[in-house]
């Protein structure tokens, strides 16, 4: 039986793509350490495809545990979520970013390669256009990164870039995620962060639901339509998807791929935190802060290159994404405890 393996598979955006994966066919392994996921996220996509899906614990630095699962397993693809992604820890903590998110993906792929298993999706982000000239921001916009989190990430795509350069029978795609929200219409699967969360949909969910007195929106003075700060909140069933076509496009093509996955629509703080209001007729109280630093004040995606080459476009739209972000968030207060 052939596998895709995941790193990461019991994360938010992991364990969306595993259900969609299954869901199309294919058999999955989550190989996952567990710093910042749980195991009943996987139990739940059990649940919900009726398919059994591998779990492995285990690190991708260790390359000795990634060797024993490539002996037992024949993967012909790997889609690589393990990574820290915090970018105000990724501040106070800069070595050990490096360490998981690059030296890890430098042991995954040493590893790959003595296993003759060269396709890769490689989870990357909008992060690496740094602070865009432009918007939308297509992929030839010039690369630079504001936090060690964000040059985490454009290192490991120079490495990728290096190792096509050097044996172009690898096939690999870099998908740059721009702000992905929500969850599973089920209710049974969510963004479930430890600690604070770093993104602003839980932030929301976590004050309408009542753990929270209020939302911190740091700084109205952007200049943006209502002065606050404009992303491109895509769906993370929408984001499962285009994994899914991104594999199916590398059974076809070698080479390196670099495809922004967003939609190609700004939304301010103001618009996300109303929109949450409105559709679920719940509060979210909230207070302007000063700006943060590094952050910028505009930032959505050219999405036109997902739809040209994998056939993919953001089918969800604003309602889904705070309507299924608050399904999960009610119906599961605590996360998956």
């Amino acid at each position: 039986m052939e596998y895709i393996l995941l790193t990461g598979g019991a994360g938010y955006i992991g364990s969306h793509t595993a259900l969609e994966l299954v869901n199309a066919g294919f058999n999955v392994i989550s190989f996952d350490n567990y710093s910042n996921s749980s195991t009943e996220a996987l139990n739940r996509v059990q649940q919900l495809t009726d398919k059994k899906i591998i779990s492995i614990e285990g690190d991708i630095r260790d390359p000795e545990a990634l060797r024993q699962l490539f002996t037992h397993y024949k993967v012909t693809a790997v889609v690589h979520f393990a990574g820290l992604k915090a970018v105000g820890e990724s501040t106070q903590y800069p070595l050990h970013y490096y360490d998981n998110n690059v030296t890890g993906t430098v042991t995954l792929c040493q590893v790959m390669r003595e296993f003759k298993i060269k396709k890769l999706v490689f989870s990357s982000s909008a992060t690496v256009y740094g602070d865009a000239k432009q918007v939308p921001i297509p992929e030839t916009t010039p690369r630079s990164a504001t936090n060690p989190y964000g040059q985490s990430k454009l290192m490991i795509e120079h490495i990728l870039e290096d190792l096509v350069a050097a044996e172009p029978d690898w096939a690999i795609s870099l998908l740059r995620y721009f702000n992905p929200v929500g969850a599973h219409h089920s209710g049974r699967i969510g963004e479930d962060p430890n600690g604070i969360p770093n993104n602003l949909m839980p932030f929301i969910s976590q004050v309408a639901v009542g753990k929270r007195d209020q939302l911190s929106v740091f700084g109205n003075n952007y200049p943006t339509p209502d002065g606050t700060g404009v992303r491109d909140y895509i769906h993370v069933v929408d984001l499962a998807l285009g994994h899914v076509k991104a594999l199916q496009y590398l059974n076809k093509n070698n080479g390196i791929t670099a495809i922004n996955l967003g939609t190609g629509v700004g939304y301010s703080v103001l618009d996300m935190v109303n929109a949450f209001s409105q559709v679920n007729k719940v509060a979210v109280p909230y207070q302007i802060v000063p700006r943060r630093p590094g952050d910028i004040a505009t930032c959505y995606a050219q999405p036109d290159k997902a739809a040209t080459l994998l056939g993919w476009r953001a089918e969800k739209t604003l309602e889904d994404m705070v309507r299924d972000s608050w399904h999960w968030q009610s119906t599961n207060p605590n996360g998956y405890n």
